[in-house]
């Protein structure tokens, strides 16, 4: 049986829920001088389509068809001041994604995605949150996972295409030269990511904090964050939405984000999924560092 099967079958039994506010944000006001602004295409279907590469909680939370978490929550209000529906279409890892925004399929992916200068060469970032990058790991960190230093000898799981995944593998050539190799797990979602480590296949999942520190809380207690703290490989990390390159909407959803952050929604759906750590005081466009080697 492959590991994307046993994933699949495990991930069955496994509930990711969220919170729930208190009452709904009251619903936003058109803003007419940013729909105006929107390409013709978009205004007269009425509607735009973000992509994601499946679940990436607490931002993206992938239930069959339907999508929860923050990115669902902000996206939802970035459509009601652009005036326009945001419908949400799931593929196959991050290389698919990207290449669904450039070919046009999709208009953009919300994200947050991890924004790299070599990613900008294809791509424009509308960042709107800071990220971290650490480990989750078994109860106890038995393999004593601190840094991404102490990563020889043990066995870590990635998403592919990521940029965590491009940290790990230069680690892992590093760590050939003391006789400890890394056995890296690459797997295209972040639940058979973190699948791996509580059935402990994998000894830790190296990736972003906030979908780590979520995936732990609802872990019954059997994970725990290592390496808090720590650079492990990255310079500043921002993350954001994704539009082909020169896209008329980079500048569009930046003033719409700038809108959310200005009348407090932006920092109430953040707090809703304790992502308060993430804000960013304001978005901007193509901020992201150089990816690690």
């Amino acid at each position: 049986m492959t590991k994307k099967m046993i994933a699949c079958i495990a991930l069955s039994t496994i509930a990711i829920t969220g919170p729930t506010l208190a009452e709904d944000l009251p619903k936003l006001a058109k803003n007419e001088a940013l729909y105006a602004r929107l390409p013709e295409k978009i205004r007269t279907e009425g509607k735009m389509i973000s992509v994601n590469n499946g679940s990436f909680p607490p931002y993206e939370i992938v239930t069959g068809t339907k999508l929860t978490g923050a990115s669902a929550d902000i996206s939802d209000k970035l459509g009601e001041l652009l005036g326009v529906t945001i419908e949400h279409e799931t593929v196959g890892g991050l290389p698919a994604l990207l290449a669904g925004v450039n070919s046009g399929r999709y208009q953009f992916a919300f994200g947050p995605v991890g924004d790299y200068k070599s990613r900008e060469e294809a791509n424009d970032f509308v960042d709107w949150v800071k990220e971290y990058v650490v480990f989750a790991v078994q109860k106890g960190n038995p393999k004593g996972l601190t840094s991404l230093d102490t990563a020889c000898g043990t066995r870590v799981a990635v998403m592919a295409g990521g940029s965590a995944e491009t940290v790990i593998k230069a680690q892992a050539e590093k760590c050939k030269t003391s006789g400890k190799p890394v056995e890296i797990q690459s797997y295209t979602d972040q639940p058979s990511s973190i699948l791996a480590v509580r059935s402990k296949r994998a000894d830790a999942f190296f990736s972003s904090q906030a979908p780590l520190t979520y995936f732990v809380s609802q872990a019954n207690g059997q994970l725990e964050l290592s390496g808090v703290g720590q650079r492990n490989g990255f310079e500043d990390i921002y993350q954001g939405a994704v539009v082909p390159k020169g896209s008329p909407l980079g500048p569009i959803l930046i003033d719409a984000v700038k809108e959310l952050i200005s009348n407090g929604t932006y920092a109430t759906i953040m707090k809703k999924w304790g992502l308060e750590n993430n804000m960013i005081k304001e978005p901007g466009l193509n901020l992201g560092g150089n990816l690690p080697k």
